[in-house]
């Protein structure tokens, strides 16, 4: 009896404190967790990288609507030797001329068939597009983190309730074995108590050997080793109160439908863009230059023109009609990828709320089967006692109560996991609807730096 109550309070309180009382001062919490994996973790970094690159797609579309400016400057020396063909002077630079010149030049597009308009308009919604995919980054990364960080529970609850079996059927053998020495039990129930001490080592072996890898996959995803970790608790207070709400929202704000949404307005602009290659272009271009000793009879020459072009294509081998008919296809294709994601999100909200309402009630059945476990085997110690119960009965009744405590630590897992798959499936994953205490990343503060920036090789933080 004294031996059962090692394992039966202490190995799975881990979890059942998660909604049972405060945390430990010192103790390290799931949302700090979720801080850190938020800010430090390299994957979600550089999706934020890949958003800051996007951005510069903006003022390279813009830059259709400045003048390009061209300076150019030469210099050298030149000999020349003219023999005319019939009776004359012949003609020799002597010393030789000094030819230099200096000329800019200055060219503006006044249209071009609206492409700069909707290279812009494209680039804008591209950018867009990626701070979405951004935003599905920043919940895969939330939800994995969420997830390592109950697996370590889970596994560290299981090695604990494993070694605490391992200790009681180290008792339960040691009493076998002096009941056989005065003669009370057979060799038969000696074996089968070394049999099942065997295999309960084995499986905190097993145990052990898969905290060690939750271990490492917290370090890499969350970036730091495991230790003191909390209770967690589920999220239910952030979700929708209803199935259909839950869809409904889904289909609005997940960042997949939203990136979709923009994936189509990038692929309805590119059309624009080929379609405008059938427009004409209106360019006006300014030069000025001035050339000394390019001739000898001429010292200096000054030129200076203002000339507006209009050139209207009239076919250029039927390349710009197929990218046409491409583009289209393609937008046709962004359109029914967007219902395919529709598909995919409500598909993965009603298996996840689903899963959420089965472990709510798995949580209820598989307490109860531990408490029914423990009297059951506390009975059956009390039957074997007065002889009416075998050893094999005894060690059956004790792994089906280690059985039961390995049930509820991961229903319990299962149910904190659930609600934040949920949380993720419609879309609401994110630092602030989790209130945690970290700085939000606003990819819309490194936009406004370069969108209307015209010179400059330096990034905004300094390289």
């Amino acid at each position: 009896m004294h031996g059962v109550k090692l394992f039966t309070g202490a190995a799975v309180s881990v979890l059942l404190m998660a909604l049972a009382g405060p945390v430990p001062a010192l103790a390290d919490t799931i949302e700090a967790a979720l801080v850190r994996a938020y800010q430090n973790n390299p994957q979600l970094n550089a999706q934020r990288a890949q958003v800051r690159s996007t951005d510069e797609g903006v003022p390279q579309a813009l830059s259709g609507y400045r003048p390009k400016v061209n300076l150019s400057l030469s210099s050298g020396y030149q000999y020349q030797d003219v023999q005319p063909t019939q009776k004359g002077l012949a003609i020799h630079s002597d010393p030789p001329l000094q030819p230099n010149a200096a000329s800019v030049s200055v060219s503006q597009t006044l249209y071009n068939g609206n492409q700069t308009a909707n290279k812009t308009r494209a680039a804008e919604s591209q950018v867009s597009g990626t701070r979405e995919a951004l935003r599905s980054m920043d919940q895969s990364v939330l939800l994995s983190a969420a997830t390592i960080y109950m697996d370590y529970l889970r596994d560290s609850a299981t090695l604990e309730v494993q070694r605490s079996n391992v200790r009681v059927l180290e008792q339960t053998l040691k009493q076998t074995r002096d009941r056989f020495n005065v003669g009370e039990v057979t060799r038969t129930d000696v074996a089968q108590s070394e049999a099942q001490l065997a295999a309960g080592r084995t499986q905190a072996l097993t145990a052990e050997s898969t905290l060690t890898t939750t271990r490492a996959n917290f370090r890499r995803i969350i970036g730091n080793e495991p230790t003191n970790l909390a209770p967690g608790s589920p999220v239910d207070r952030f979700l929708p109160p209803t199935l259909a709400s839950a869809v409904e929202l889904s289909l609005i704000q997940h960042p997949d439908v939203t990136a979709a949404m923009y994936g189509i307005d990038v692929n309805y602009l590119q059309v624009k863009i080929n379609e405008g290659a059938l427009l004409p272009t209106v360019t006006v271009a300014a030069t000025a230059s001035t050339a000394y000793q390019q001739q000898l009879t001429v010292f200096r020459t000054s030129t200076a023109s203002a000339i507006a072009t209009a050139s209207v294509p009239i076919f250029q081998g039927g390349a710009e009609y197929s990218l046409i008919r491409q583009s289209k296809e393609n937008l046709a294709q962004q359109r029914l990828n967007l219902e395919k994601t529709r598909d995919t999100v409500r598909a993965n909200v009603v298996q996840f709320w689903g899963t959420l309402q089965a472990g709510k009630a798995q949580v209820q059945s598989a307490q109860a089967q531990v408490t029914a476990s423990e009297i059951a085997l506390n009975g059956v110690r009390e039957e074997a006692k007065a002889g009416q119960r075998t050893t094999l009965d005894v060690l059956n009744a004790q792994q089906a109560l280690v059985n039961a405590r390995v049930a509820l630590v991961t229903a319990q897992h299962d149910r904190v996991v659930a609600s934040y798959n949920v949380l993720a499936a419609v879309g609401r994953l994110a630092p602030q609807v989790l209130g945690l205490n970290t700085t939000v990343y606003d990819p819309s503060v490194h936009y406004q730096q370069v969108r209307d920036s015209w010179v400059g090789v330096r990034t905004p933080d300094g390289r």
